[in-house]
């Protein structure tokens, strides 16, 4: 059994996206597997964007930073999942992932270095386009999602980092988005 968190990265928690029912097949399919699981929904969270280095040393953030903290402290494995919006997560995610991977949470600055606290966390990350996969991987390289795996959470240790890039969902028939859907769920039962 397996301690796993699903961060829910569409801002919009008023209507049913496809990234809703991705992170629903894959929590069902982690049920079923017997792993325990939480789920963090940043649509419907009041993130504000940090604007100042003293902000973000602020020795009293909010409850939504210290929950989302205590999530991540708790989870062997987090799945982040989200549309790929102007060829990047949406601000709102990113809002929370900077309060959130706060220094001396997530890592700590030391001399010309840094120290990373997430050690033996893994992590999958699950991105809708409309684009073809193939283009955001091979023509846009993948930019956004490298530095999302490199510089913020391989850098706070959380490692090894798994992606599923699940591209032209505008014009993706049922069939197809119940095949992506499975593939998901099993995810979830495996744990990865």
């Amino acid at each position: 059994m397996s301690k796993l968190l699903v961060v829910q990265g569409h801002p919009d928690a008023e209507n049913a996206h496809y990234c809703h029912a991705i992170a629903e097949a894959y929590i069902s399919g982690a049920v079923a597997g017997g792993h325990d699981i939480r789920q963090i929904n940043i649509g419907e969270l009041n993130v504000p964007f940090l604007r100042s280095q003293a902000e973000s040393d602020s020795p009293d953030p909010a409850q939504f930073v210290t929950n989302g903290q205590n999530e991540i402290e708790w989870a062997e494995h987090i799945v982040f999942v989200y549309p790929l919006w102007l060829g990047t997560m949406p601000a709102l995610l990113k809002a929370w992932l900077e309060q959130v991977l706060r220094s001396n949470f997530a890592f700590k600055v030391e001399g010309k270095g840094w120290k990373s606290h997430l050690w033996g966390r893994s992590a999958h990350i699950v991105i809708t386009m409309g684009m073809p996969s193939i283009a955001f991987r091979w023509f846009f390289l993948a930019h956004s999602l490298k530095s999302f795996e490199r510089n913020i959470l391989k850098f706070c240790g959380i490692k090894p980092v798994r992606h599923t890039l699940i591209g032209s969902i505008s014009t993706m028939d049922d069939r197809a988005r119940k095949k992506w859907l499975l593939r998901l769920e099993k995810l979830g039962r495996q744990a990865r």
